[in-house]
C-alpha cells in the first residue's frame, strides 16, 4: 500500500508556531530514547522484502545496513532537537556507503532505494505514535505532521541524491579501473610485447585474429563525457556493419576504438553520424589484419589525429588514407611551410576557393569538366578559376603539376579550410 504524506506543497520551507517547534523537539527526544524495540522495526524495515535476500542471507552486509539505518534517524532527530523544524543536512552514514559499494558490485543498487523508503514508512508510523501521545489539539497535531512530514520526505529525499550522486563516481571510478587494466594490456600489444592471442582476445571480448579498422575518438571540449565518446564508437561500427568492437578510454577526453573490418568506413555517413556530438572527432587508421593489423591500424590513427594536431585542423572525421602524404611532408612542419610557400606563391594566401578549384582539378586529372562536377560549379566559373589561381603561381602549372597538388593537398588540411 502506498504510504501518503501530509504536508506543505514543495518551495517555500513551512513557518512553524513556537508551540510546534517545541512538540518537534520533544518528539525527537522520545526517538533518541526510544525502546530497542522500536529502533529494531526500522533497522529491520528494509530486510522485510523478498528482494532484500541479499542482506539477510549476509549477515556483515546486513548488520552495516541496520546500523546505515538507525545512524539516519538518530541523524535527523538529533537536528531537530539542535534547531527544531528546520530543515535537515543529508546525511550518509559509512555504513551506508559500504554498503553501497557492495551492492554496485552485485549490480542490486535498486536495493538502497528500496530499504530506504521501506525504513521510512516504519519510521513515519513509529514517529505518528509519538505525535499523537505529544498533543490531543487537532491544530497542533495536523501542523506537527506536516511539518515533520516535510522534514522527513527533504531529508530522505536530499540523502537519497547524495546516495545517486556517490553510485555514480563509483560506476565511474570502476569503469575507469577496468579501461586501465584494458589500456595496459592494449598498449603491449601495440609496443609489440609478447600476448597469448587467444587469452587476450576472451579476455577483451575481442578477436585479434580478424582485420581491423582502428580509430581515436577525441574532443577538446571542456567536460567531455565519456558517453558522447561512446556514441560516437557506436556510430563508427554502424558505418562499418561491424558487430564486434573493443573500446579503450585513453584519457578523460579519448578513446581507442577497434572493430571488425568486415568493410571498409563510410566516412561521409560517419560524418553526418556524429554531427549531433559537437566537439567530437575521429581519426581513422588504414585497415589491417591479425596482431599485426590490429597494432598498425592503432598507429596510422595516432599518426592521423598528431597530424591534424600540427596542421591545426578542424577537420573532425579523416582516415589516414587520406592524409597519408601529407603525414610524410609534415614531419618537419618548417621545411613543408618553405615548400608550400615556394611552390605556390601568391595562392597560398588566396581565397580557400582557388585552391580547392586547383586541387580538385589536379585530382581529376586536369579533366576540367569532371572537376566542374565534382565541385558542383559550372564549367566555365571553373575555367576562370583556374585562370586565376594559375596567375598567382610562381611558375607555369604545366611544368610544376605534382608539386602544386602536394602543396595544395598539405595546405587544404590547415585550420582554415575545414572539410
Amino acid at each position: 500500500m502506498q504510504l501518503s504524506f501530509p504536508g506543505p506543497p514543495s518551495g517555500q520551507w513551512p513557518t512553524p508556531t513556537p508551540r510546534v517547534r517545541e512538540l518537534l523537539r520533544q518528539g525527537a527526544e522520545h526517538v533518541l530514547n526510544a525502546p530497542a524495540d522500536w529502533l529494531e522495526a526500522i533497522d529491520l524495515a528494509g530486510l522485510s522484502l523478498k528482494s532484500m535476500i541479499i542482506l539477510a542471507d549476509d549477515p556483515v552486509l546486513m548488520s552495516a545496513s541496520r546500523r546505515a539505518a538507525r545512524f539516519s534517524v538518530i541523524h535527523w532527530a538529533r537536528a531537530n532537537i539542535e534547531n527544531p523544524g528546520e530543515p535537515v543536512p543529508p546525511y550518509l552514514p559509512a555504513d551506508e556507503l559500504s554498503v553501497a559499494r557492495e551492492l554496485l558490485r552485485r549490480g542490486k543498487t535498486e536495493l538502497l532505494f528500496n530499504a530506504s523508503r521501506a525504513a521510512q514508512g516504519t519510521a513515519w508510523q513509529q514517529w505518528m505514535t509519538i505525535a499523537f501521545e505529544l498533543t490531543a489539539d487537532p491544530q497542533e497535531l495536523r501542523s506537527l505532521l506536516a511539518l515533520s512530514a516535510r522534514s522527513i520526505g527533504d531529508y530522505i529525499d536530499g540523502s537519497m541524491e547524495i546516495l545517486a550522486e556517490f553510485l555514480r563516481s563509483e560506476r565511474e571510478a570502476r569503469l575507469r579501473d577496468a579501461h586501465v587494466e584494458r589500456r595496459e594490456q592494449v598498449t603491449r600489444i601495440v609496443e609489440g610485447g609478447e600476448v597469448n592471442v587467444h587469452q587476450a582476445s576472451r579476455q577483451r571480448g575481442y578477436t585479434l585474429e580478424q582485420a581491423h579498422h582502428a580509430a581515436v575518438i577525441w574532443s577538446e571540449e571542456a567536460d567531455t563525457q565519456l558517453a558522447t565518446l561512446e556514441s560516437a564508437a557506436a556510430a563508427l561500427m554502424r558505418c562499418t556493419g561491424s558487430r564486434q568492437s573493443l573500446t579503450v578510454l585513453a584519457n578523460t577526453a579519448t578513446l581507442w576504438v577497434w572493430i571488425a573490418a568486415e568493410q571498409p568506413v563510410d566516412l561521409a555517413a560517419l560524418q553526418a553520424s556524429i554531427k549531433n556530438l559537437p566537439g567530437v572527432r575521429l581519426a581513422i587508421g588504414s585497415a589491417g589484419q591479425g596482431i599485426e593489423g590490429f597494432r598498425r591500424a592503432h598507429l596510422d590513427a595516432l599518426t592521423t589525429q598528431r597530424v591534424l594536431g600540427r596542421l591545426q585542423s578542424r577537420t573532425r572525421v579523416v582516415s589516414f588514407d587520406r592524409i597519408r602524404l601529407v603525414s610524410l611532408m609534415t614531419r618537419d612542419p618548417k621545411a613543408n611551410q618553405r615548400f608550400v610557400a615556394h611552390t605556390l606563391g601568391q595562392l597560398t594566401s588566396a581565397s580557400p576557393q582557388l585552391r580547392r578549384t586547383l586541387l580538385t582539378f589536379l585530382a581529376c586529372g586536369s579533366n576540367a569538366t569532371l572537376a566542374a562536377q565534382r565541385l558542383h560549379t559550372h564549367r566555365n566559373t571553373l575555367l576562370r578559376r583556374l585562370a586565376r589561381a594559375e596567375e598567382l603561381l610562381p611558375r607555369p602549372l604545366e611544368d610544376n603539376r605534382i608539386h602544386v597538388a602536394a602543396a595544395l593537398e598539405a595546405l587544404s588540411w590547415t585550420q582554415e579550410e575545414e572539410r
